[in-house]
């Protein structure tokens, strides 16, 4: 048995909760919202044991590490600076980078603007995208329509909803866009019930769930709650913003893509065709894998698979 540990390091004068197992090349496996590092339990072991050093962060904001007061210090810089802070403090020069959900930007974002630090980057659920013409909100506005779900985080207050009861937000979360729930999911929130409104209320959690899984999540939330996390969201324009300088850059080092065809993020795309268009923007682009059935907890859902994609990627870029 691997044994995940814990402990807490100084990254950019924050402190900041790690989990991580096994020696070897760095891995940094980053998670999304609202996740910790518990997303990735199967992969911390699983690279372990393949020889790597394996380190899961809860990011700013997160449980366990410090959440800045300043909106404006949850923008993408700060995010990518706190990957780079991190292999710093962990004595190392340079890492595979792995991200899911909100991780992947990060991750992508990091390959971006410090190639040099990142032998590998690789992103679970969400492509690389490029930056667009016009500020993000507006661009979600017109593609989307008003009711877009990270149009709707962008409203003061609705922490309450996610804090009110983190059973029933992480019981309708994490199954609700599952590849387990019966029906992709839109992200649209309707006028009436919230985010979580449009979840329905789980009759019995997948095969991938257990009871244990929701409480070490609702348990993790209950003193650092949500605005931290939805700071994150807070920050698109912003962030559209300070990337300016690196508008139509390619991201160079190795790159990895897996996705799930029923996760809602990528579902109604056409996937053959993202993955050629993404090779002129990432030209080192390997495996664009697409795991059929599903959905967008896909290193939860489908360990085995995703963790030999990630242990075969970290060997190939080490």
């Amino acid at each position: 048995m691997v044994e995940i540990k814990q402990r807490s390091l100084e990254v950019n004068g924050l402190q900041m909760r790690v989990a991580e197992a096994g020696e070897g090349p760095l891995v940094v496996l980053l998670h999304g919202f609202p996740e910790t590092w518990y997303s990735w339990r199967h992969q911390l072991a699983a690279l372990a044991e393949a020889g790597f050093h394996a380190v899961a962060p809860n990011q700013r904001g997160y449980p366990g590490t410090d959440s800045p007061d300043d909106v404006a210090d949850y923008n993408i810089l700060h995010l990518v600076g706190d990957v780079i802070g991190l292999i710093t403090a962990l004595g190392e020069q340079t890492a595979t980078v792995v991200g899911h959900d909100w991780g992947a930007p990060v991750a992508w974002h990091t390959a971006l603007l410090r190639p040099d630090k990142v032998r590998g980057v690789a992103g679970l659920s969400v492509p690389p995208n490029r930056r667009g013409n016009s500020p993000t909100l507006a661009a979600l506005r017109a593609r989307f329509g008003p009711d877009y779900y990270q149009l709707y985080f962008q409203r003061p207050g609705i922490e309450a909803e996610f804090e009110a009861d983190l059973d029933r937000t992480f019981r309708r979360l994490l199954v609700g866009v599952s590849g387990d729930s019966g029906q992709v999911r839109q992200l649209t929130v309707p006028a009436e019930g919230g985010f979580l409104g449009a979840l329905p209320a789980p009759v019995e959690l997948p095969a991938w769930l257990t009871e244990a899984d929701i409480r070490t999540y609702a348990g993790s939330f209950t003193e650092s709650g949500f605005t931290g996390p939805l700071n994150w969201y807070r920050n698109l324009d912003r962030n559209w913003a300070l990337t300016a300088a690196w508008h139509g850059a390619r991201i160079t080092p190795p790159a990895l893509v897996v996705v799930g065809d029923r996760d809602p993020i990528v579902a109604a795309l056409d996937l053959d065709r993202l993955a050629r268009s993404l090779r002129g923007f990432v030209p080192n682009l390997g495996d664009f894998t697409v795991l059929a059935g599903a959905g967008h907890w896909i290193q939860q859902e489908r360990p085995d698979e995703v963790n030999a994609a990630l242990v075969n990627f970290a060997t190939a870029t080490s």
